[in-house]
């Protein structure tokens, strides 16, 4: 099922920082939301997340640095726990071990706390927890930027690797055009909280239209990076 929302919009001390905006994914399809910091794609994220939820779809999210999903203080067991019950998903062994097995995590310990994990094994267990109850759509804010690049490489390519052939679209939202334009079929620009382009990826890396599409294909630099 395709998922659609119409006129997203956001203000803050009365001023618009996301105009008006539809946006739709296909199932299984890999989009990509670039663009420099400010532009409003954190405030889409959130927004479509609240959006698609109220229209009862299934939308799990990713933040930026695990310590933003994690308490320090609780165990790693407690987490998957707490994630199932949020979900209204008994106990089942087999699912956490197709997802730790997916995500090369089986080794981590869960009676640790999360400072017992190193940070990349932090975020693909919340990763897993995102995934644990086969959302419709994954929303992914900067997800490795907290990472170094190998290990961010490393991370993305054992999602792409779980998510194939599967029904579960992908929004990863990154200022990085090289992340992107590595992982998603299809690329969205935004700019002073709107979307200015909308393009299969090898066309937008082509002949992206407008100033903040060419300058962000400007420095090609990125095409360096393992990520």
């Amino acid at each position: 099922m395709t998922l659609h929302v119409h006129g997203l919009s956001a203000e803050r001390s009365g001023q618009i920082i996301l105009h008006p905006t539809n946006v739709d994914f296909k199932p299984g399809e890999r989009v990509g939301l670039v663009g420099a910091s400010g532009s409003g794609k954190s405030t889409l994220g959130h927004e479509l997340v609240d959006a698609l939820r109220a229209q009862g779809a299934s939308v799990a999210h990713v933040p930026q640095s695990p310590d933003e999903a994690l308490d320090p203080l609780r165990s790693m067991a407690f987490h998957w726990r707490e994630a199932e019950r949020a979900l209204g998903l008994a106990p089942d062994d087999a699912r956490r071990t197709l997802l730790f097995k997916a995500l090369q995590i089986e080794r981590g310990d869960l009676r640790r706390r999360p400072w017992g994990w190193s940070r990349g094994m932090q975020q693909r267990f919340v990763i897993a927890m995102a995934l644990i109850g086969t959302p419709d759509l994954l929303v992914m804010d900067e997800p490795t930027s907290a990472l170094d690049p190998v290990v961010a490489a490393g991370t993305m390519d054992l999602l792409d690797d779980y998510l194939k052939d599967r029904q579960t679209a992908l929004l990863l939202i990154t200022h990085d055009l090289g992340l992107a334009a590595r992982r998603v079929a299809r690329l969205i620009v935004m700019d002073a909280g709107r979307i200015v382009e909308d393009a299969p990826t090898e066309a937008f890396l082509a002949s992206p239209k407008t100033r903040v599409a060419k300058s962000l294909c400007a420095h090609r630099n990125w095409l360096e990076l393992p990520c």
